[in-house]
């Protein structure tokens, strides 16, 4: 599996797309300006790849910002949590507070909800999702046990975790869904974040100073 990051928009996404034997899915399509539209679609069609799925890990602003874009280009919809539906209802009020205007193009459309237990298929990989909330109430991360991967959204950063004062944060649940969840994987699973570089859950277990 190739993993391309774009790290996009004023808030710093990182935006994954995952490939292999021609057919990709793209996870937090948060492209904002024009030349980073161009950059995320033109990757796929200069690699000539097929999109299978457009992913969310959750529903705040930042990470939506291309979804819509996405979604006029191949014609598909994303899949993300139902429990992050109510986002979606006030993704004006979600932009607001950090100084975004609404002109009501970002609010996308969820085509299929996933949960704990889905797969997602693409080419020969799977990715497995896992609900972790906390940070959001429908949060998730997507897991390729056969590469060693995690795709963790806004729960587990390097060194770091997801902030939980946004609403329906709970810092307590968050914590606890990231042990259980997250924790309970292989040291050396690579964790690819919402926001910043990469690291392990070994490192994780070991130093973020949350858990320790």
């Amino acid at each position: 599996m190739k993993i391309k990051v774009f790290d996009f928009n004023p808030i710093a996404v990182n935006t994954y797309v995952l490939h292999d034997k021609g057919e990709c899915v793209v996870i937090d399509a948060a492209c904002f300006y024009p030349d980073e539209q161009r950059a995320l679609l033109n990757y796929i069609l200069d690699k000539n790849l097929v999109v299978k799925h457009i992913l969310n890990t959750h529903l705040h602003f930042d990470h939506l910002f291309g979804v819509n874009f996405m979604e006029s280009q191949f014609k598909l919809q994303m899949k993300a949590h139902k429990a992050d539906q109510f986002l979606l209802e006030g993704i004006a009020d979600q932009m607001a507070m950090f100084g975004f205007k609404d002109n009501g193009y970002y609010k996308p459309t969820i085509g299929k909800y996933i949960d704990e237990g889905d797969v997602i298929e693409f080419g020969s990989q799977k990715l497995a999702v896992l609900h972790v909330p906390g940070h959001s109430p429908g949060s998730i991360a997507f897991y390729n046990e056969v590469e060693n991967a995690i795709f963790s959204g806004d729960v587990l950063f390097n060194g770091s975790i997801g902030r939980t004062d946004l609403l329906q944060g709970n810092h307590n649940q968050l914590l606890e869904e990231i042990r259980t969840k997250i924790f309970s994987l292989p040291g050396k699973t690579v964790v690819y974040p919402g926001h910043g570089p990469a690291t392990t859950v070994d490192k994780e277990i070991k130093f973020n100073p949350f858990f320790q």
